[in-house]
């Protein structure tokens, strides 16, 4: 398999981007979580829970995961080594911590973002009906996964 900075040229587009944000999301759930993620059809994960973190500096953008609660609270359960808990801080708080550290894997893996892009701390946002839209943006890259059968969507919103 190529690595992702043989995949992704440093003078190439956005677009040419999908596949660095899917190994990112691979490895970050086969190192953390111990879980190897199943590649899914395009869906909308069910969306009870998205952590997003901000992206600022030579790269400016969103990035968001998206899934079930049921989901958040197994990858939170395998993280920390816990019993799965369905909505409290520590859960958030790990979910969080899954959406910054694919968020900082994608970033290391595009030449030249590594040191010129900055994340902010996760935001986590709990609900049935949300959506995360960005102001402004130049493009969008976004994968689904399969996470122990349950669906996982992975976003990233470009504005530069």
């Amino acid at each position: 398999m190529k690595s992702a900075n043989q995949l992704v040229p440093a003078d190439s587009g956005h677009k040419d981007w999908t596949p660095v944000l899917e190994i990112a999301t691979k490895e970050v759930f086969e190192l953390m979580l111990g879980s190897q993620l199943a590649d899914a059809e395009p869906s909308k994960a069910e969306g009870e829970i998205t952590s997003t973190v901000a992206l600022a500096g030579q790269l400016c953008g969103v990035m968001s995961v998206s899934c079930s609660l049921k989901a958040a609270a197994r990858m939170a359960s395998k993280m920390l080594g816990t019993e799965p808990d369905n909505g409290g801080e520590e859960m958030r708080d790990a979910f969080g911590e899954i959406c910054n550290m694919v968020a900082g894997n994608f970033k290391s893996k595009i030449p030249g973002l590594g040191d010129g892009c900055t994340l902010s701390v996760p935001t986590v946002i709990t609900g049935h009906d949300c959506s995360v839209h960005s102001l402004t943006h130049s493009g969008k890259l976004a994968v689904t996964f399969l996470f122990e059968d349950m669906p996982v969507a992975v976003m990233v919103e470009i504005h530069n």
